[in-house]
């Protein structure tokens, strides 16, 4: 049985222990300074300013409200480090076993579904600046769209065709075709320009 002279040594430790992890409610952010600093309602009337470490490679900008994990660096409460932070209400659901994803409250979402396939949904654009882009498809690539715009030229070491015949079958018939004379009746020259 505890005697009460170890009960009120141990009594320090205890609370330590107990405020060594804490949940808190995020107030506001700075996400300004190499670490971001979140703004964090801990217990009852206890507001902290504190370093938000996240993992190298990806960082996130939490919105008020959000949920974070604290914890008490060497057990000092005046020590205090944000360890994660989450936002139930706009966390994605229903997610497969092994899927991840990348969210963010307007809907937009980067994600990595079973059977290796990747969905991204952009409610305004989506935008890649490199000073060159591959894509490679080894059966097909679809553009469902009403127009493709390009500021340059386009190259196609293949055919390019409207779906019934190809750009070389046009240039063919454009380079032999002939009209019927209007004031002999017989078919005119081939064109003397033709199409490359």
């Amino acid at each position: 049985m505890v005697g009460r002279e170890t009960t009120k040594l141990l009594s320090p430790l205890w609370r330590r222990l107990r405020l060594l992890i804490s949940r808190a409610v995020v107030a506001r952010t700075d996400s300004a300074k190499g670490l971001q600093i979140l703004q964090l309602d801990l217990l009852r009337d206890e507001t902290k300013r504190v370093e938000h470490i996240e993992p190298y490679g990806y960082t996130a900008r939490p919105l008020k409200g959000a949920e974070a994990i604290a914890a008490s660096v060497g057990g000092a409460r005046g020590h205090l480090v944000a360890l994660l932070a989450t936002d139930r209400r706009y966390r994605k659901r229903n997610l497969a076993e092994g899927e991840v994803a990348l969210y963010t409250d307007e809907g937009d979402e980067l994600v990595f579904n079973r059977g290796r396939i990747v969905r991204l949904n952009a409610g305004s654009a989506v935008e890649v600046t490199a000073p060159k882009v591959t894509i490679t498809a080894s059966t097909s690539i679809t553009l469902d769209t009403p127009d493709v715009f390009a500021t340059g030229n386009i190259k196609a070491q293949g055919q390019v065709s409207d779906g019934t015949g190809s750009m070389q079958g046009m240039r063919d018939t454009y380079n032999g075709h002939n009209h019927d004379e209007n004031d002999n009746g017989g078919p005119t020259d081939a064109p003397n320009q033709g199409m490359n």
